[in-house]
């Protein structure tokens, strides 16, 4: 089983100010962590530049256009009260793209098994028409896309479990029939939606919400019941994670108590569900993950699982 694993420089030059939990240090402990010998077998492949066009899959175009002129020259600029560009934001987030539509030509092509991409900034958070979160364009949502456009792929479902909901992707797909978004995250916590009421106009929006001190097996019993149920039912032709590790019990924005093994179990048992519909095609993003420390651990057992151990 081949592994491919994307990332940039680039991802390393989204500067933010000191003591912000979206900083480059976890890019630095996702690559530490992949050192490891026994990710020798990984295929490591750089992230390419995607042309802005690519982002107005999901994005309409004053939206990408607005953001690339706002980007500084220097310092920062606010897009809301979490969420700034810097010099070096638009290249990151536009190579994050990149990176995710790659994994997607990668995995459909027969060229990989599987793949993770991991760049940042995150992008799950990202609406149609709104940055915040973190997030400037939703590489997830936009790998779905891609893999629907450009490889014909008819039924595509969207596996979100950072531990923040995704209401970017929600936002994106809820009058789509032809994806499926699937999130199990903390609620009450930012950005406040993600109630199992919101289903979308096709019922394909899936919202499993835990509580502040749920830990491994609340988690597990949820993503079986109604993350899993539902992906089997919906019988994808391409699985994407938005894998966000900010439900690990080391994060400090979030109060849910899993630890590393419980995202290597739930990687296993979507890629379980992939081998049945999908002929094993899995590619995974990046989005959250706060704990340097929880975010490597987390990492190292995701991989594990695409990898096959």
């Amino acid at each position: 089983m081949t592994t491919l694993y994307v990332s940039h420089p680039s991802a390393l030059d989204h500067a933010m100010p000191t003591g912000h939990p979206e900083c480059p240090d976890r890019i630095r402990a996702v690559e530490r962590v992949l050192e490891d010998e026994r990710f020798a077998g990984l295929v490591r492949g750089l992230a390419p530049l995607a042309d802005p066009s690519v982002a107005t899959l999901v994005h309409p175009v004053p939206y990408v256009q607005a953001l690339i002129e706002a980007a500084p020259r220097e310092g920062f600029v606010q897009i809301d009260g979490d969420t700034l560009l810097s010099p070096g934001t638009i290249e990151a987030a536009l190579r994050g793209v990149g990176g995710a539509v790659h994994a997607v030509d990668a995995v459909m092509k027969g060229e990989c098994r599987n793949a993770f991409v991991a760049m940042r900034p995150p992008g799950h958070h990202a609406e149609r028409m709104q940055a915040m979160g973190f997030c400037v364009f939703n590489h997830a949502a936009i790998a779905v896309r891609h893999a629907r456009e450009v490889h014909g792929a008819t039924r595509v479902a969207l596996v979100d479990w950072d531990v923040h909901h995704g209401n970017g992707s929600q936002d994106i797909f809820w009058d789509d029939a032809s994806v499926l978004y699937a999130s199990t995250h903390e609620m009450p916590l930012y950005p406040g939606t993600g109630a199992a009421s919101e289903r979308g106009n096709h019922d394909t929006i899936v919202n499993v919400p835990l509580r502040a001190g749920d830990g491994s097996e609340r988690f597990r019993e949820v993503f079986e019941a109604g993350i899993l149920r539902r992906l089997e039912a919906f019988a994808p032709d391409l699985i994407v994670i938005s894998a966000g590790f900010d439900a690990h019990r080391l994060d400090p924005l979030a109060h849910i108590q899993l630890d590393e093994a419980d995202f290597g179990w739930a990687t296993r048992r979507v890629m379980e569900v992939a081998e049945k519909h999908a002929g094993g095609r899995v590619v995974s993003v990046l989005e959250g993950g706060y704990s340097l420390k929880g975010l490597g651990l987390s990492v190292s057992a995701h991989m594990d699982a695409l990898m096959g151990r």
